[in-house]
């Protein structure tokens, strides 16, 4: 791979990720309405046959990116956990030769990205569940950003707060959607898409299109085989790009083009 990257001494001491999943590895629906946002983004934007050189700065389990590296492109993955990592290293070791070689595993945090790859480096970056309430997204973004070429497509996928009393409500939680419908708190301001949308304007990053994920199934719902799972594929799809139906999703995945 010809990712320039450097070797500063800080990542060694940068702040690890937290243990969080927006879209945990088990939500087969989640993770297959992403992969085809990500298709449909990727076939946009790029030639056909362009072998992308891509950054998930959260790997965790690390299934968006091998199907990335599936597909052909070049995939470096940033995790702060050496535990998944490892896991993620034995998974590549059943794979192809030309699979393993396209994917690599980078041990730091997505906050630190400076410090470990060059401006521009990259066609294609995935931040996916790692922002939640109560973090500053401004540094974050920046960073993504710095390592984006120009032309370059920012996959940025978070909890939607501004429909946080929906999925309660559905199971029946009532005291914890009479909670999450009090007025938002700062925290949960910064995280919704009008902000988040304005702060990527300004660093010259537009949202150039954004889905809802999970409209009508929870994280733990089964995605069946067959007919029934396209079609519940096909609903949650077609609403996820429908208002005002993916504006009460349980993810947002903001698609923003770096000018």
């Amino acid at each position: 791979m010809d990712t320039a990257v450097r070797h500063d001494e800080h990542h060694a001491n940068a702040p690890r990720d937290a243990p969080r999943d927006a879209l945990p590895h088990d939500d087969a629906v989640g993770q297959a309405l992403v992969a085809r946002q990500l298709e449909e983004q990727i076939a946009s934007r790029f030639p056909v046959g362009r072998r992308l050189r891509v950054l998930d700065v959260a790997l965790r389990h690390g299934l968006q990116a091998l199907a990335l590296a599936r597909a052909g492109h070049e995939v470096t993955g940033l995790e702060s956990d050496p535990a998944l990592a490892d896991a993620v290293r034995r998974g590549l070791e059943e794979e192809p030769a030309g699979i393993r070689e396209r994917m690599r595993v980078v041990p730091g945090d997505s906050r630190s990205t400076g410090a470990h790859f060059l401006p521009g480096s990259f066609d294609v970056v995935l931040c996916h569940g790692v922002l939640a309430p109560g973090d500053e997204a401004g540094p974050l973004l920046a960073g993504l950003g710095r390592v984006l070429a120009p032309g370059g497509l920012l996959s940025l996928l978070v909890p939607n707060t501004e429909a946080a009393a929906m999925r309660p409500g559905l199971a029946g939680d009532w005291a914890g959607a009479l909670a999450r419908l009090a007025p938002p708190g700062p925290a949960e301001r910064a995280l919704r898409r009008e902000a988040l949308t304005a702060t990527l304007a300004g660093m010259s990053t537009p949202v150039h299109r954004w889905y809802g994920v999970r409209v009508f199934t929870g994280e733990d719902r089964p995605l069946p085989g067959g007919e029934g799972g396209e079609r519940l594929l096909a609903a949650e799809e077609r609403a996820g790009r429908t208002d005002p139906y993916r504006a009460v999703a349980a993810l947002l995945h903001l698609c923003a083009v770096r000018d």
